[in-house]
């Protein structure tokens, strides 16, 4: 029986990262084995990556002893079957277990991490075998759906009792890896970067942790970006030059007011055909207390001012340091195309984004009720 888990979502076979040789030994006797051989290897989740290899004794005593690229996780793989090591410098494991199903029965000495995980593995499998075949049996028999979901609710719960006692048995631990996999991180963010972090602190020499903590932190940056322009969020202030090329001006400034802050350029089409819209929502509400501030993305100051004036763009507030893509401004707000609006409330606040045509026009109905 293949281990019902790999740690292949979380190992890149191409990435390379400086390397910290280390000496390791394992050592231990695996009886009753359809193989003569036991290997240590890293798992890809299709392939493995050997190492070095051994023969067992007649007796199933064997030695895996040698030098392995980097402090990570590795496999001890024999025949079908593999056991998940947690490998550091001087690292000495013995091994004792029944090769005809060493997933199941295998007792790891020298490395209490490496027990751990391996414990949880089995029960994140279990838990994934169950849950898996309530779903193939749902779409099987729908009508079943909700007996179904009802019986795997305790199941679930002893799951979840177990995860998280794990997780915090586990503290600061390399044995945590597993418990990425379980994560929601998308609505549960906080307890995924806690478990990262753990990770990071506990074994940063990984390459693979290496990988799992710049993941984090991509996800991360993402998600502080898309939570920038959420809604109720202050806008960020910024302060650029106008159309003379002189004078400055702050977002700030226009506190006070709706303002409709507009990302647009003399030479984007969609911009230019959006323009007329504004103009005359301008026209209807500035009265009321509704301005629209212009950002834009040229790198010609004659072609965006006669841009200004032909589409009749009457409000003061243009502003651009004419650096195209590269202009602070756009950059700030993460703009990635353009036209792009945000619509800001008189305190500051974002209101909604991307707002152009029959959308802009029915929230400003709504804000000033015609």
């Amino acid at each position: 029986m293949k281990t019902l888990i790999s740690f292949s979502f979380l190992l890149t076979a191409f990435v390379t990262f400086s390397q910290k040789p280390i000496n390791v030994t394992i050592s231990g006797n695996i009886f009753n084995t359809a193989t003569d051989t036991v290997s240590l290897a890293q798992f890809y989740g299709t392939h493995y990556k050997d190492y070095f290899k051994t023969t067992f004794s007649k007796k199933g005593d064997f030695v895996l002893k040698g030098i392995l690229p980097n402090p990570d996780y590795y496999v001890v793989k024999v025949g079908g079957s593999h056991i998940n090591v947690i490998l550091r410098e001087g690292s000495d494991i013995k091994l004792y277990g029944d090769g005809s199903n060493i997933y199941a029965f295998c007792n790891i000495v020298g490395s209490d991490e490496s027990k751990n995980m391996n414990d949880f593995v089995k029960i994140l499998s279990a838990w994934n075998f169950k849950r898996d075949s309530a779903m193939t049996l749902i779409n099987r028999e729908p009508a079943r759906q909700e007996e179904i979901s009802n019986s795997m609710t305790t199941t679930f719960y002893t799951f979840q009792g177990n995860m998280q006692s794990f997780i915090a048995n586990n503290q600061n631990s390399a044995a945590l890896l597993p418990a990425i996999s379980t994560i929601d991180k998308e609505n549960d963010f906080a307890s995924y970067e806690s478990i990262v972090n753990q990770l990071n602190n506990s074994f940063s020499e990984s390459p693979t942790i290496k990988e799992v903590y710049n993941a984090y932190l991509t996800a991360k940056k993402q998600r502080e970006l898309a939570n920038l322009l959420a809604p109720g969020k202050e806008s960020p202030d910024f302060e650029e030059l106008k159309l003379d090329g002189k004078t400055k001006m702050k977002l700030s400034d226009l506190r006070g007011q709706v303002v409709l802050l507009d990302f647009w350029a003399s030479w984007c089409g969609p911009c230019r055909k959006e323009n007329p819209n504004v103009v005359r929502l301008y026209d209807k509400y500035k009265d009321k207390g509704f301005t629209v501030m212009s950002v834009s993305l040229d790198r010609d100051r004659v072609a965006w001012q006669a841009a200004i004036e032909k589409d009749n763009l009457t409000w003061p507030n243009h502003v651009s340091d004419l650096g195209h893509w590269a202009s602070k401004v756009p950059q700030i707000y993460q703009v990635k195309g353009i036209p792009f609006t945000v619509l800001i409330d008189k305190e500051g606040k974002i209101i909604k984004t991307n707002l152009r045509g029959e959308a802009l026009e029915t929230e400003l109905a709504k804000i000033f009720g015609f």
